[in-house]
């Protein structure tokens, strides 16, 4: 299983949903973390709502600082386009994807950056499983509905 971290300015939205996603399509493969360098203290109420479009409880997550994040060695800690640099966060691969904050966009706007970030984890984990070799057992993940915060 591979450590992930997914960091944005608030850890309220776009890490949130990335850190869920990774939840939801990783299949064992990822354990995933997600943090912010300014948390807000809460996940966006509509991160949450456009999150349960797509079956998954984001009201059981929390908003932390990267000072609450286990002391461990990350495979990746992904930004998400916040400018937001992890030097304290010990990783293998700092990686920014790049995405727009969504939580001053229209309905179809969130939807949009929520789906991209939906793609770019299915693409990770995709990367992860073919470059250890490790099929994940969907069987034995547990599914969106059920799943809390560390």
């Amino acid at each position: 299983m591979k450590n992930i971290l997914f960091v944005c300015i608030e850890n309220s939205c776009r890490s949130q949903m990335a850190e869920a996603f990774a939840h939801i399509h990783s299949n064992g493969i990822i354990k995933a973390y997600s943090s912010g360098s300014r948390p807000s203290g809460k996940v966006n109420e509509r991160a949450i709502e456009y999150m349960k479009e797509v079956n998954y409880d984001l009201s059981t997550h929390s908003s932390i600082s990267l000072n609450e994040i286990p002391d461990i060695e990350y495979e990746y800690a992904i930004t998400m386009g916040c400018g937001d640099e992890c030097p304290m966060v010990k990783a293998k691969h700092h990686v920014d994807w790049g995405i727009d904050d969504p939580k001053h966009l229209d309905a179809d706007g969130f939807r949009h950056v929520r789906d991209l970030i939906e793609q770019k984890v299915k693409t990770l984990a995709d990367t992860l499983e073919k470059e250890t070799g490790i099929t994940g057992d969907k069987i034995n993940s547990p599914s969106a509905n059920t799943i809390t915060k560390r």
